[in-house]
Order: C-alpha cells, then structure tokens, then sequence
C-alpha cells in the first residue's frame, strides 16, 4: 500500500500504477495536441526516469503510425559512471525496437568530463560545465534525427527544484526557457520539450518503475555532490515533509506566470556555433573556451 501525503490517497499496487499512467497521459494531453503527429526524441540515460519515460511513451504512442519514436543518449565521458547506464538505455532500446543514438561531450565540445574536472582552467563545479554542455547537446542531438519535440524524463522534484532555483536566483529568462514548450512558446533553433512526468513525484517514478520490472541504472555521478541543485532539493524535501504539497503549488504558481514570463524573452542564434541563445554567444562556447576549448560552428 503506497501512501500519497499530497493527496491523502492510499493506493494498491494496481491503483498505484494506474494513477501514474493517469496523469501521465493528462500531460500529454495538456502538453502535446501537436503530438498526434510528430517526431519525438527521448532523452534516454538510463536511469529511472528516462527509462520510465521512454516506457510509458512507447505503450501511449508507439502504435501510433502518425508519431516516430527515437531515443538520444548523451555521453559525458565520465569513466566511472556513464557505460552501464548507456549500456542500459541500449537494452531497452533494442527490446522496444526503437532507433537509439549516442552523442558524446568529446564528439561536440572535443572534452569528456573528466577532463573537464581535471582542466586547471576550470573555475566553476562540474556540474555548471556539465548541466550546460548535456542541454547543448541534446539539442543537437534531436536535431540530427530530425525530431519535433524532445521529452525529458524530468519529474516533480527536479521541476520544482528548477523553479525555486531561477526564481531566487531572479532568472527570469531561464524561467521563461523552461519546458514544456506549447506551440506558442516554440524558440527558433530549440527542440521544443515535453516532460511527461513533471507532475510525478521522484519516488513515485522508482517506485514504479521496479512494480513494472524495468531495468535502471541508478549509479550516482561521482561529480554531483559539488551541485547547488543539492541545497534546493534538500530545501525543497523539508518543505514537503512540513507542508504536503509544496511541489504542486510551486509547479501550478508558474504554470500561471509561464505565459508573462515567456512574452519577453526571445533566443536568437550563437555568433560562435549558431545554436539558439539569449545573448551574442552562448554559455556552451563561453565555457568551453574559458578552459582552452572551442566549440564547432
């Protein structure tokens, strides 16, 4: 029996299930009209919550003649860490019969990441460098198998973590990039996003993927314990306790601001590499050059 503080539901294995598969297909439903014909790229790593993603868009989708499924997994070139979870996504690939593709730090930015760490040039935590350089090239990625849409396996924690992070950061224009992008808050040169787990919190997407049987990679990165994210998540895990529905709230607060948020903000392309950015060069080449590299245009 798996109990939902949020909503006060007890829910059984069957019911359990069933209420996440539910809003699931609410959010495509709220996210995607223009899903009935598309292209879409999964952001597949491996873990969880790309596996449960990629899952649950297969049963939704995948015999929909109208929509062409892919996957892209993105490889930082973290020794310890990223081949099982490749090795991983690769599987589930190859089970579901879905085209899988791989594109590597090393092949868009000519670094790994753990070169990147070890770079005497480096001035920021690794995950700055990462976090960046893994939305530039899933970009890219969706755009080399000609993908419409790109869905993330991103769930209500990381969602909510996001918000609370931009807003007391006072980042308006990362607020108003955010995903999911309807139609019209389409950028030129961005993948437009679906997160079909937004409203789903972390441990429900675990939870569920092992009542399914589906195989994930949960190994942790060996960089992630320098990540600000970890403050916000903490912040964000007592709140929660104290206050059962902390996370919707934020997600339906900006749900709400969206629309305003995104009238004033427009990307423009790169000078440098020409992928789509807020200012004359993107934080990807800024980055990549502060520490010897450069980006290909």
């Amino acid at each position: 029996m798996y109990f939902a503080r949020y909503s006060g539901e007890h829910l059984c294995d069957e019911h359990f299930r069933a209420s996440v598969e539910k809003r699931v297909r609410r959010e495509l439903r709220k996210q995607g009209p223009f899903l009935r014909e598309a292209r879409v790229a999964v952001a597949l790593s491996g873990g969880k919550d790309s596996v449960v993603t990629l899952r649950l868009l297969h049963e939704a989708l995948g015999a929909n003649p109208r929509i062409h499924l892919s996957a892209v997994t993105i490889d930082e070139g973290i020794a310890s860490y990223r081949p099982p979870s490749v090795e991983a996504a690769a599987r589930h690939c190859k089970e579901l019969g879905i085209e899988h593709h791989v594109l590597s730090y090393e092949e868009t930015a000519g670094v790994t990441m753990d070169k990147m760490v070890a770079n005497p040039l480096r001035t920021l935590a690794p995950c700055a460098y990462c976090g960046v350089l893994r939305r530039r090239n899933l970009n890219e990625a969706a755009k080399r198998v000609r993908a419409t849409h790109l869905a993330t396996g991103h769930n209500l924690d990381d969602y909510a973590q996001s918000i609370l992070m931009n807003h007391l950061r006072g980042d308006t224009e990362r607020l108003a990039r955010m995903g999911p992008h309807r139609p019209e808050r389409v950028q030129p040169g961005l993948i437009p996003r679906v997160l079909p787990l937004r409203l789903i919190p972390e441990k429900e997407v675990a939870l569920y993927a092992i009542l399914r049987g589906w195989e994930f990679h949960d190994g942790e990165c060996p960089y992630s314990v320098e990540a600000t994210r970890g403050r916000f998540r903490d912040l964000l895990l007592d709140l929660e306790e104290k206050e059962p529905g902390t996370r919707h709230a934020l997600v339906a607060g900006y749900d709400r601001l969206a629309p305003l948020l995104h009238s004033g903000s427009a990307l423009r392309a790169c000078d440098a590499c020409g992928e789509p950015t807020s200012g004359a060069r993107c934080r990807a080449c800024v980055l990549v050059e502060g520490v010897g590299g450069r980006m290909p245009a």
